[in-house]
């Protein structure tokens, strides 16, 4: 039998998939999955129960006692013990379903005190969610309870009748399991033909019992996930903060490399330069030929501090781009690469400043890495637009073999990309070729 490894589609958590020769249909009763969703099954009704009680008595209590100061309080006590209780339901379906949900967004308290925790308890929506869920879910529980208790007791039971049929003519005085019977006639379950009968329908219901339960607890899924999950606003307001973290730590790394370069770089020269300059004018009356010399170096100094200052300022915003595009800027890029590099854009406008920008630093470090890493004889650079989205494309013949995970720059670019809702896909396969293809929102024309 052959195995391999991946992700189990129904549990979501790592184990060993087996390719089995024997169909699910038939090994379902007896997989691992099935009797971890009866077991959540089973748990629901009482849990329910206890769940439903304390979130119906709290509320009675509470909107009783709204007419003195004290029903608030109780209130929001009730309320957060619901809080509590989803918390356990949470627990309970990624231990037996599988099912990864996020934590809800926590209380947002103004001030501190015990009034804070009741306003915020009491305008949190987690909070009614989880009460909706104590209420809903016991006719729900009780429903699947039935339903899975009685196909499995009796799918269970027909199919091994042929193991204890011998109990009613030994002990109850009849001749088998009674199918029908009134006061003139009874039918009874003893004949070899009938008893083989109902052994398949017991097999047929154990067989379906599994799916009939998977078919349940889809619907205590949906309800885990909708009533005690985030909601998507606040699962994107999280993403939103951190994607904030990021442009922010981003900016600030920017802002550490530009000040790195000016001091190693260009502000050095310049020191260098100054000091030069004085030793000329020292030497200008005594020896006009070497202040000569000495300014003529000068003079070669200042030259690379400006084409060093051009180029730092060509790594934060060029004006190229500014004045004439994507089409311009990045063939100035390929112009400087050690490969030769086709460039092709295709957008009929610009996009907002700040994803023109992001997307020619993307274009601007991938090509960097074909020069540094890639070994490649050629490359290509493709730019176009897809209704709300820009993507772009870097292929090289290089030798492959990048990886977003390892912590390179790579890693970088796709969280730089990720802060504004972008996407960045490296195929990169040992022997190349190399094809990242980087997506982003186009956030609006500009002419």
């Amino acid at each position: 039998m052959a195995t391999d490894y991946g992700y189990d589609s129904g549990l979501g958590f790592p184990e060993e998939v087996r390719r089995h020769r024997v169909p699910a249909g038939l090994r379902a009763p007896f997989e691992g999955r099935t009797w971890r969703e009866l077991g959540y099954v089973l748990l629901s009704l009482p849990i329910s129960i206890v769940m439903f009680t304390y979130a119906v008595t709290m509320v009675s209590l509470g909107a009783g006692l709204l007419v003195t100061f004290l029903g608030i309080p109780v209130f929001a006590a009730g309320l957060a013990g619901c809080r509590g209780l989803g918390a356990m339901e949470r627990a309970r379906a990624r231990g037996l379903l599988g099912l990864e949900v996020g934590d809800p967004e926590p209380l947002r308290m103004r001030g501190s005190g015990f009034m804070a925790w009741i306003g915020a308890v009491l305008k949190s929506g987690t909070s009614w969610r989880t009460l909706l869920y104590s209420v809903l879910h016991l006719p729900w529980a009780l429903f699947s309870f039935v339903v899975a208790v009685n196909f499995w007791v009796y799918g269970w039971a027909l199919l091994t009748y042929p193991l204890w049929f011998w109990v009613f003519p030994a002990y109850v005085g009849q001749d088998g399991l009674q199918l029908y019977g009134d006061e003139t006639h009874h039918i009874y379950l003893d004949n070899p033909f009938e008893i083989g009968v109902t052994a398949l329908v017991g097999l047929l219901f154990t067989l379906a019992t599994p799916w009939i339960v998977r078919a349940l607890t889809t619907v205590d899924r949906v309800m885990v996930h909708g009533l005690l999950g985030p909601t998507r606003l606040s699962a994107r307001v999280v993403e939103l903060e951190s994607d904030r973290g990021v442009v922010v730590d981003t900016a600030a790394a920017d802002l550490r490399r530009i000040e790195r370069d000016l001091h190693d770089g260009a502000q050095a020269r310049l020191v260098a330069l100054a000091m030069d300059l004085g030793l000329a004018k020292e030497k200008l009356t005594e020896d006009p030929a070497a202040a000569a010399r000495m300014v003529d170096e000068a003079h070669g100094e200042v030259k690379t501090a400006l084409q060093e200052l051009r180029d730092l300022a060509r790594g934060i915003h060029p004006a190229v781009l500014t004045d004439r595009g994507l089409d311009a800027a990045l063939s100035s890029v390929a112009s400087r690469c050690t490969v030769p590099v086709q460039v092709e854009v295709d957008l009929a406008s610009r996009p907002a400043p700040a994803i023109e920008g992001i997307a020619y630093f993307t274009v601007s470090e991938l090509l960097q890495n074909v020069s540094k890493h890639a070994r490649a004889t050629w490359a290509a650079v493709d730019v176009w637009r897809v209704e709300d989205r820009l993507l772009l494309q870097v292929v090289d013949n290089g030798v492959g073999g990048a990886d977003v995970s390892a912590g390179s720059g790579l890693a970088g670019l796709a969280e730089r990309l990720d802060a504004v809702d972008g996407i960045l896909v490296v195929d990169s396969p040992g022997g190349g070729p190399t094809r990242v293809t980087a997506e982003l929102p186009w956030r609006g024309d500009r002419v």
